[in-house]
């Protein structure tokens, strides 16, 4: 899935740009609104981030005339700017989503995963997961998984092929230890029979099938 990025500060932009591609999406960064209105206009994306305080045009007027344009490309605003009145219009001109700055760059992402694959059935083996309705089958069969053991799943399954590190997976865990996320992984991979291999000292991993 192609993402395109519109933030002024070059070192945030790279710190998300990088986390993205790592979670497998494609990004175009780019700083200025010019930019952005070129990009749209020669590029399909499946979701802009926008910064609204940006050079040339705000990303409130960018995401205003690309709706006027009959662009309904889902859009997050990314934004140190916290009034009621900036909140408020972003969803007027479009918006589906605002993250305050600051922010932790896995907050950025967590709104990603779920704007891109809310509406999807993503299917891996014969496990298939309905992220919207948060129900899992396998094969026929509907499985019954715990709150943290579907987000587990959703973090595993969004990111198939790469090292999900202990302080991720801690962070979907009321008391994080060793101990709890042992027995939540088990339970998931008895339950859906998910090749999920630990690396020690590290985290876990699904590897691609």
């Amino acid at each position: 899935m192609k993402i395109l990025l519109l933030e002024d500060d070059i070192s945030l932009g790279e710190t998300i740009e990088e986390m993205l591609e790592e979670s497998g999406y494609q990004v175009d960064h780019i700083i200025s609104g010019n930019e952005a209105i070129d990009y749209t206009y020669s590029n399909s994306y499946d979701l802009y981030i926008f910064d609204i305080n940006v050079p040339d045009i705000d990303g409130l007027d960018i995401l205003r005339m690309l709706r006027d344009a009959d662009d309904n490309t889902p859009t997050i605003f990314i934004s140190a700017m916290t009034d009621l009145d900036t909140f408020l219009r972003g969803f007027e001109v479009g918006g589906d989503d605002f993250i305050k700055k600051p922010f932790y760059p896995k907050e950025l992402l967590v709104k990603v995963n779920l704007k891109l694959h809310q509406d999807k059935i993503i299917t891996f083996g014969d496990i298939k997961y309905y992220p919207k309705e948060q129900k899992v089958t396998k094969g026929e069969k509907s499985i019954y998984l715990s709150r943290v053991q579907l987000q587990l799943l959703h973090l595993f399954i969004n990111n198939i092929g790469r090292l999900i590190t202990l302080d991720e997976l801690y962070e979907h865990l009321k008391k994080p230890s060793i101990n709890a996320l042992r027995f939540h992984i088990n339970k998931l991979k008895s339950a859906t029979g998910l090749d999920i291999k630990n690396i020690r000292g590290s985290g876990y991993i699904l590897e691609k099938s």
